[in-house]
């Protein structure tokens, strides 16, 4: 798929993020209908409805492409599939349920096992960010856009992490410890991914835990825009492993901090 291809597709979704972030909004504000999943994780209704807006979206523009969804199980056997969506409806959908604002709708395009396109809207924060190939990656904030770069923001001085825990395990301190991070904050979603595409924030450091639909979009747009992801070893992150199951996760801004 060529790089025009992939921006028809990524901007044809633009509107219908801002709708769907928009109505998670509106539905969190009538009071949410909560239930809690197979794997202990809380899931609602707007989980549903989002998930619902997006696909129906997805599947006008890409009839032919299959999409895994974290709040379906359509397509999650299938085996070697060469283009793929992944969905992740709501991200962090206790900071949602708990009226916080750092959840995210994410959809990302799977083609050779990469994330080539992603979209990450944080609609509680009116951060809309999406990726279509390599040097490709965009802030829409207050009706404007802005190329993501990785370019720092923090001071010279500064070494700021990301981490999804307050309470980093002890692998994850090294790596902050090796890195120079002078300081850390807790983020529960994927916009963990795209304040380091923005230079807001320099690293971010997880052993393997969550699910692929999680990181996809992120990925996307955090690789496009410049920086550096590999797994503990060094080795790149591919998609469409077993039950979709993430690696360990290394994200730096640029090879030196």
């Amino acid at each position: 798929m060529n790089s025009n291809k992939l921006k028809e597709i990524c901007e044809g979704l633009i509107d219908t993020f801002l709708f769907a972030g928009n109505k998670s909004i509106e539905l969190r504000k009538i009071g949410l209908i909560k239930t809690i999943k197979s794997d202990n994780t809380p899931v609602t209704n707007a989980d549903i409805e989002v998930n619902d807006i997006i696909t129906k979206k997805i599947k006008s523009i890409t009839p032919d492409i299959p999409i895994i969804s974290e709040e379906s199980e359509s397509n999650k056997l299938n085996k070697n599939m060469n283009e793929f969506w992944l969905i992740d409806p709501i991200d962090g959908t206790n900071d949602y349920v708990n009226n916080k604002d750092e959840f995210t709708l994410n959809a990302a395009l799977i083609i050779n096992k990469k994330p080539e396109l992603g979209i990450v809207y944080a609609p509680a924060k009116k951060r809309l960010f999406y990726s279509y190939g390599n040097g490709n990656s965009f802030e829409l904030s207050q009706e404007k856009k802005n190329s993501l770069t990785c370019e720092k923001k923090t001071k010279q001085n500064q070494i700021k992490a990301v981490s999804y825990s307050e309470n980093l395990i002890p692998i994850i301190k090294d790596f902050h410890k090796k890195n120079g991070v002078t300081e850390f904050e807790k983020m529960k979603s994927s916009l963990k991914f795209c304040v380091i595409a923005s230079g807001e924030y320099d690293l971010y450091v997880a052993e393997p835990r969550a699910s692929e639909w999680d990181i996809a979009a992120g990925h996307a747009i955090v690789k496009n825009a410049g920086a550096i992801i590999t797994d503990f070893d060094g080795k790149e992150i591919e998609y469409g492993k077993k039950d979709f199951k993430n690696t360990s996760l290394i994200i730096k801004r640029t090879a030196n901090l």
